[in-house]
């Protein structure tokens, strides 16, 4: 069985404090869950000061590139409350946005859809302040 390498996360204060309080704790989850919990709970948090500008945080516009078909799809990851799919903004709660959350362009992700494992590679995020 493949074992899938987990990139690092990093997330800004402002939007551990945020998740922390929107998914609650989760002191069950194991090393190898695809679970926001589980990726919340492996952060390295940082002052917001110190977040690296490119890394994808809550409100963040993102490209991917879907590594099986080619196919890039741009969105903004947002909290469930603001979700438009017709705006292209998603929440953080779906699938996709707890997959990229804390990531940077570059990095491969390897995440649980509702389609089986996916693999994905963040090509840009813009942050605006």
């Amino acid at each position: 069985m493949k074992t899938i390498q987990k990139n690092p996360v990093i997330l800004c204060e402002e939007d551990y404090l945020l998740l922390k309080r929107l998914v609650g704790s989760n002191s069950n989850s194991t090393p190898d869950e695809m679970t926001l919990s589980h990726e919340i709970m492996r952060a390295t948090v940082v002052k917001s000061e110190e977040f690296p500008t490119d890394t994808i945080r809550i409100n963040s516009r993102v490209r991917i590139r879907d590594l099986a078909n080619g196919k890039e799809s741009e969105f903004t990851i947002v909290m469930p409350h603001d979700a438009d799919i017709q705006q292209m903004k998603i929440s953080i709660l779906t699938p996709m946005g707890a997959a990229l959350i804390g990531f940077r362009p570059g990095q491969t992700v390897t995440w649980k859809m509702p389609a089986g494992l996916k693999e994905f590679r963040i090509l840009k995020v813009e942050n605006r302040d």
